[in-house]
């Protein structure tokens, strides 16, 4: 059975830079997962499992495409393992907090098999622009990519 992380939550960046992950997403992604560079100027989370299986999928990109490498080498290079401390915070690199533009104040959602934290000005942004373009839009759009309710 596939995970399905699901939920928003809204949380802020401590002096130091860790921020506290929802216990459910916690309880989803087990005692450690990866956080890496999203594609949306947000940061993805994945449980380990998800992060192996995506990076199986990343090691069968040709070698010798120029786009493969690239995406490959900036998604990996920004990957970093973390543990919740006792108080389920995880530190965010800086390097993630400027490519994410993450200051104070955070958004975390779950979606699907990975979690996403956004910085609250980017994340209100995104969602401007999906209400800008109704659910049923962007259903009909799902259709180019084979996908059905």
């Amino acid at each position: 059975m596939s995970r399905c992380l699901s939920g928003e939550y809204e949380h802020k960046l401590d002096a130091k830079g860790r921020l506290i992950m929802p216990l459910k997403l916690r309880a989803e992604l087990g005692e450690s997962f990866m956080v890496t560079k999203g594609i949306d100027k947000c940061l993805y989370v994945y449980s380990n499992e998800e992060w192996e299986s995506f990076v199986e999928k990343l090691n069968k990109l040709p070698i010798t495409n120029r786009t493969a490498r690239t995406f490959k080498r900036r998604f990996l290079s920004g990957a970093v393992k973390c543990e919740p401390d006792g108080q389920g915070r995880i530190l965010l690199s800086p390097k993630q907090r400027e490519y994410a533009e993450i200051d104070k104040d955070v958004i975390i959602i779950g979606n699907g098999e990975k979690a996403e934290i956004w910085s609250k000005a980017n994340w209100e942004g995104e969602e401007n622009v999906t209400d800008d373009e109704s659910m049923a839009e962007l259903a009909d759009k799902l259709d180019e990519l084979d996908f059905s309710f």
